[in-house]
């Protein structure tokens, strides 16, 4: 790490915290030449491999604009969204994997937003999960019922 103020390439670190989200690490750092000191932010890249190969960063607002298409006219807040995204990516770094799949992180989708509104979940699964007929929306939505009555027996 150059020191930002004299250039030396080298640098100590003074103090190590995770920052407010808990996806980067804020370090202090103190430059041995100049003593001067400097903060650093580091956080692990995450790519996405989209169907053509390309590779491009991980975004939380592609996320927001695709799952907003499929919540047009639903009682979805942009928080809802954003929220929504971080869950996404907190799923998809805790793999562990530094590329994924466009597609994977289109099925990570699905569960956050079955949870938020189920209409924009079918919405958004007859895209990713390739519904063809009828029959794909109504064994999608079975599976929906299946669940309501799972949690109502519970309660």
């Amino acid at each position: 790490m150059f020191c930002p103020f004299c250039r030396h390439p080298d640098s100590r670190v003074v103090d190590s915290r995770t920052s407010d989200d808990g996806l980067s690490i804020r370090r202090r750092r103190q430059c041995p030449e100049c003593g001067r000191r400097f903060t650093t932010t580091e956080t692990a890249s995450l790519n996405v491999v989209k169907r053509n190969g390309v590779t491009e960063p991980f975004s939380r607002d592609k996320i927001i604009t695709g799952v907003r298409k499929a919540c047009q006219g639903r009682p979805v807040t942009d928080t809802d969204l954003a929220l929504l995204a971080q869950r996404v990516e907190e799923t998809i770094r805790a793999t562990g994997a530094s590329q994924i799949d466009a597609n994977d992180i289109g099925l990570a989708i699905l569960p956050p937003l079955r949870d938020l509104d189920e209409v924009a979940y079918l919405r958004f699964a007859s895209v990713y999960q390739g519904f063809d007929s009828l029959d794909d929306f109504e064994a999608a939505i079975t599976l929906l019922r299946v669940g309501h009555e799972g949690s109502s027996s519970s309660d």
